[in-house]
């Protein structure tokens, strides 16, 4: 077993590598950018080195400066993680020459699976059935749209060397393809410096199914069952489950099968993953990932395995610590992914400060995987994941129900998050029935974007009374007598004082007399009033009685940025006229892109940003004029 290794990743997968090294004994060395000084995987590990600015371009992704570090500090391996560097073959190659183990496949391997063309040609060798597409190398857009028009609208747009939703566009129409390909070609370039892409036919109704594979060096391969991964938004997986309901015991094996026999077409050696797109009776090889995934903390679950052990094991030269007749399921475990993101607004990315952060307590059936704690910030410039939340039972149902209760007990202020999202998921009928496919979520979408009622009468007095037990007591030092007591001291009892509050177009003004329990389940910061309660998390502010109302300011005419991040593209200038639908401004911001489109036919009137500008949200980037 290795005595040192570095991690070459950042947040919850650094300070997950970190917690199995440290019980085998092992040291690591951890790695931080700029916005990342003062991280918990900088805290979680033995050593740290700064590696570069906040970009990951400037950092994450210098793989020379984090080979240097490695050798100045004494590593022997480097574990990738998953992300930046972990899927890139010359970084895996660079390693070998610098005498350093790679925890990983070899160079080779990820070559091979790591452009998804290149894959599919050898799985197409292999007979391992594929969706109808074009894999080919010609990437002219002209050729491409033609390939699309032969295989059928709607297809798929996927970047040849993506992984995580990244470089994926849906097209229903051929008038859609070109904007859609440049999107994904520059949002492949930023993320895999690559943006060659592939069209494939867009199943509507399927399933993601992945199987999990183990390579050793000395031949050994196994499969340790399979995931479900159907539940998705904007192609990122929200939810995953293992084993994937009602998969059949010869369905697992045959799938199992085609996996490892995919692993061993190019000699694979550590974990890795095998994607599926199952449309009924049938399944099609997608893609490998040529890594850890994001997900494995389900099949650690139903297996009672560490798969990072076996990582550092496999990497170290032992063999396989089990074969394939020696694995076995044990239950059901559920995993959802904690955003800072907003779903009311398409999921758009959330940066702040996490003001409050109370996950749920964890024990042997429930588990939280994260990278930050309570005063940390989401920046603009990674992937806005703020924990994974896995649990496990003994059946789906009771997993569904252990899930449930564990989102209502998490606690999040600060950012938007997709938190009471993921509560209502758990209750909507497809996904209790297990009738999955990676349409769900638009299927349940009255059910998962249902308005919210007003506030009921419990609610703005639990509020109120929170908010007048929070404010803060003269200095110790200055109280004279009880009536120094800001917070409605009286003789006897305590008094009550009328408060008015407010939520989004709800007010209330209301008469209270706290106690002690009304603080259950609530965190005042400034004016606010966070109150979570059965899975919702509602935001009261308190309306200060001295101030004047602010006034309204008339946005009519401005389109606004909807999240914070970086000016790609400009796609219009002042006096253009654009139909409905138009693409103006095209936004980065956490590895992904957002278009900011015409609402209606119009005119621009001016243009306010310029491409490379770095704009906060609610920035207004251009005037429209409806025609």
């Amino acid at each position: 077993m290795f005595e040192k290794i570095l991690i070459a990743n950042r947040g919850e997968i650094a300070c997950r590598v970190a917690r199995t090294a440290r019980r085998l004994g092992v040291r690591t060395v951890a790695v931080f950018s700029d916005a990342d000084a003062h991280a918990a995987h900088v805290a979680a590990c033995d050593e740290a080195v700064h590696i570069g600015a906040s970009p990951a371009q400037e950092s994450y992704l210098r793989g020379d400066v984090i080979l240097e570090a490695a050798r100045r500090l004494g590593a022997q391996a480097i574990h990738p993680g998953y992300g930046f560097l972990s899927e890139n073959a010359e970084f895996a190659a660079a390693c070998a020459r610098a005498g350093l183990v790679f925890i990983g496949p070899s160079a080779e391997a990820i070559a091979a699976m790591g452009s998804k063309s290149a894959a599919k040609a050898l799985m197409e060798k292999a007979g391992v059935p594929l969706t109808p597409g074009y894999h080919g190398e010609r990437q002219d857009a002209d050729y491409l749209l033609k390939e699309a028009a032969r295989i059928g609208f709607p297809v798929l747009i996927k970047a040849v060397a993506g992984g995580g939703g990244k470089g994926m566009r849906r097209v229903d129409r051929a008038e859609d393809f070109t904007a859609a390909l440049a999107s994904c070609r520059r949002e492949a370039a930023a993320s895999f410096k690559d943006d060659r892409v592939l069209v494939e036919k867009y199943l509507t109704h399927a399933r993601h199914i992945e199987v999990q594979v183990f390579g050793d060096n000395h031949g050994n391969t196994v499969y340790l069952f399979e995931r479900d991964c159907s539940v998705q938004r904007r192609h990122q997986k929200v939810i995953e489950e293992a084993p994937a309901p009602g998969m059949t015991p010869e369905r697992r094996r045959q799938m199992g099968e085609a996996a490892v026999a995919a692993a061993r077409a190019v000699g694979y050696s550590g974990a890795g993953t095998v994607e599926f797109i199952v449309d009924h009776s049938a399944f099609y090889f997608m893609e490998m990932n040529t890594r850890l995934q994001v997900e494995h903390p389900v099949t650690e679950f139903i297996t009672g395995l560490d798969l990072v052990e076996w990582q550092l094991r496999v990497a170290s030269g032992e063999p396989l610590p089990r074969k394939q007749e020696e694995l076995s399921i044990f239950g059901h475990a559920i995993e959802a992914r904690i955003y800072a993101e907003d779903p009311m607004r398409d999921f758009m990315p959330s940066i702040g400060r996490l003001e409050h952060l109370v996950p749920p307590e964890e024990n042997s059936s429930v588990r939280v995987d994260t990278g930050v704690r309570a005063g940390d910030e989401i920046t603009p410039f990674y992937d806005p994941m703020i924990a994974k939340l896995i649990v496990h039972a003994e059946t789906r149902s009771a997993a569904i129900e252990r899930m449930r209760a564990a989102l209502a007990r998490y606690q999040i202020v600060g950012v938007r998050t997709n938190v009471e999202f993921l509560g209502r998921l758990m209750t909507a009928p497809a996904f209790v029935d297990a009738a999955l496919d990676t349409a769900l979520i638009e299927r349940e979408r009255e059910h998962l974007f249902a308005e919210r009622a007003r506030p009921s009468d419990e609610m703005w007095k639990r509020a109120a009374a929170a908010f007048w037990l929070a404010q803060p007591d003269k200095a110790e030092s200055d109280r004279r007598s009880p009536w120094d007591d800001r917070r409605g001291w009286a003789l006897g009892m305590r008094g009550e004082r009328r408060w008015k509050l407010r939520e989004g177009e709800f007010e209330c003004e209301l008469a209270v007399r706290p106690t002690a329990e009304d603080t259950f389940g609530t965190f005042v910061h400034g004016n606010e009033i966070h109150l979570f309660r059965e899975g919702e998390h509602r935001t009261f502010e308190w309306v200060d009685p001295y101030l004047p109302e602010s006034e309204h300011v008339d946005a009519h005419g401005g389109l606004r940025a909807t999240m914070p991040g970086r000016v790609l593209a400009v796609h219009v200038q002042a006096g253009d006229e654009v139909q409905k639908g138009a693409a103006l401004v095209v936004l980065e911001a956490m590895k992904m892109e957002q278009t900011v489109t015409a609402p209606s036919a119009g005119k621009i009137e001016r243009v306010l940003c310029s491409p490379g500008e770095r704009v906060r949200e609610g920035t207004e980037l251009l005037t429209f004029a409806d025609t």
